[in-house]
């Protein structure tokens, strides 16, 4: 069982940086793939990018690849995505997700789910 809590979400400009973070309880953190997942006004939950247990893979949605980067410290109990170049089409509520058997771009694949914290960038 996990708790994720995310923060890191604001406003911010086209062309800037966010650093979402994402914070988990529970004593099994570093067993389960981690993913992040966002979902805009009206559109369906998207695939973000994910990261496995010991964070050597990573995976990313089209769409962000060479801007986005996902990360974990299995220490701290942690996975971040680290936004660069954002663009208008980025603006959602980005969710943290944990997956008790493997990283994913599935969203069903995903056991536990953050309340979201949102990014919205303007023009």
């Amino acid at each position: 069982q996990v708790q994720l809590v995310e923060s890191g979400g604001g406003l911010v400009q086209a062309g800037g940086s966010l650093r979402l973070s994402c914070v988990a309880s529970g004593r099994s953190f570093s067993t389960y793939g981690m993913g992040w997942f966002r979902q805009a006004p009206g559109k369906e939950r998207e695939f973000v990018a994910a990261i496995s247990r010991s964070g050597n893979i990573t995976t990313y949605a089209d769409s962000v690849r060479g801007r986005f980067t996902i990360s974990r410290d299995n220490v701290k109990n942690t996975v971040s995505l680290q936004m660069n170049s954002l663009k208008p089409e980025d603006t959602a509520v980005y969710l943290c997700a944990a997956n008790r058997l493997y990283s994913s771009r599935t969203s069903k694949d995903y056991d536990y789910w953050g309340q979201g914290t949102q990014v919205t960038v303007s023009s």
